[in-house]
């Protein structure tokens, strides 16, 4: 059985609050689960106390056990200095596409033979 530490789902329409809990890979969002290791409410201010609450015994336990964190979970983790996050870098993301490419090519053209006029 995969377990993961991840988010689920709570609160009213438009007003989200997550519980943090263990529950198996195969199971739905906001369905069953394990064990219930804290809470988190993203509309408290950031430097709130009730923002993030964390069970941090539960937490270590599920760690040591090959539970694994979602990305989000695992931010709140390295935060708390419980695990440690590689920050990612996608460069490639970031590189303008095709037709911006094109684009930018046939500005480029469009400017040379006026530079040469001038």
């Amino acid at each position: 059985m995969s377990l993961k530490l991840r988010l689920s789902r709570a609160g009213a329409k438009k007003r989200p609050f997550y519980k943090i809990v263990v529950a198996d890979s195969r199971s739905p969002r906001d369905g069953r689960f394990i064990e219930k290791i804290g809470t988190f409410d993203p509309i408290l201010a950031k430097d709130s106390d009730k923002r993030l609450v964390l069970d941090e015994d539960r937490v270590k336990h599920w760690l040591s056990v090959g539970a694994t964190p979602t990305d989000r979970v695992l931010r709140f983790l390295a935060e708390r200095g419980l695990a440690t996050r590689v920050n990612g870098n996608n460069p490639e993301k970031a590189k303008p596409k095709k037709k911006a490419q094109e684009r930018a090519a046939a500005r480029a053209a469009a400017a040379a033979p006026a530079e040469g006029a001038a």
